[in-house]
């Protein structure tokens, strides 16, 4: 039987309430990504009646919320850098801790300057289009060993209008044998194995290639360092994200490879999110 918009998402929020801590903006969102209507359209029409088969889909978003599917995978959805991303479950879901890599990057990058940006495990390519959206004279390369992950960041490259990105499928510099940048950018897997938050919450749901990175939570940020120099320019700059703890360790491999300007940089809550350095002159 059909039902209004008011009665369908009064009677989900309720369903929801003891599992969400936001539940009238689940049911909002949830049932607007199935109606292809913004949440404004949804609350000006709520006499709206919906049909069967929508219903039936909504049903099935609403119990695979129940059961603590991620909203931004159900919505396929979520904004990053004020900018609207698609997902999809070959892509990590976008957090505010990630601001701080985009902001860092951009204090290093010259406004008027055509520098050349690579973007290591791009994902969803949230990174990367923040990046271009804001020094559209760089060209960025992003890479990606997951082709449907690329598939999802060039499709939110198209839907932003960012043409000064290309996509390239390979681990990590594979794809750039003999290309050398101003900048190299990336928020690689940093979760150690074994360790109890992948089992809980969103991070159940998301794929552990793109989090788990040996014992130390360390394998990918070593190979990264590592191999910095050979695709750097002289003076250019890595920047890494990393976990709360790491900051130490990954400075002390930055080191190692003797960078120079070496720091890490706070994020909201306090942590050391970001380490970079600069290649000498």
């Amino acid at each position: 039987m059909p039902q209004t918009i008011e009665k369908l998402l009064d009677r989900a929020a309720a369903r929801l309430d003891a599992t969400s801590e936001s539940p009238r903006l689940d049911a909002e969102l949830l049932l607007a990504q199935l109606l292809g209507k913004s949440r404004t359209q949804l609350r000006t029409r709520p006499e709206l009646e919906i049909a069967d088969t929508v219903q039936r889909a909504f049903e099935g978003l609403l119990m695979a919320r129940l059961q603590g599917a991620p909203l931004a995978y159900l919505a396929g959805e979520r904004e990053f850098w004020s900018l609207p991303f698609r997902l999809s479950r070959a892509t990590l879901i976008p957090r505010p801790e990630t601001e701080s890599l985009v902001e860092a990057a951009l204090a290093c990058i010259p406004p008027d300057q055509a520098w050349r940006i690579a973007d290591l495990g791009t994902g969803s390519g949230i990174v990367a289009a923040a990046i271009a959206s804001e020094r559209l004279l760089c060209r960025i390369t992003a890479t990606d060993l997951d082709q449907a992950a690329l598939d999802i960041a060039g499709e939110n490259a198209a839907r932003l209008g960012l043409g000064n990105i290309e996509f390239r499928c390979g681990s990590w510099y594979q794809p750039l044998d003999g290309l050398k940048f101003n900048l190299i950018v990336s928020n690689p897997p940093y979760i150690r194995e074994g360790d109890p938050h992948l089992d809980q919450g969103d991070v159940r749901f998301e794929p552990r290639r793109a989090l788990v990175s040996g014992t130390d939570g360390l394998d990918a940020i070593r190979l990264i360092v590592e191999n910095a120099p050979a695709h750097l320019q002289p003076g250019g700059w890595l920047l890494l994200e990393h976990g709360y703890d790491q900051a130490e360790a990954v400075r002390v491999l930055f080191h190692a490879r003797h960078f120079m300007e070496v720091r890490s940089i706070r994020d909201l809550s306090g942590h050391e999110r970001v380490t970079l350095g600069q290649l000498p002159e």
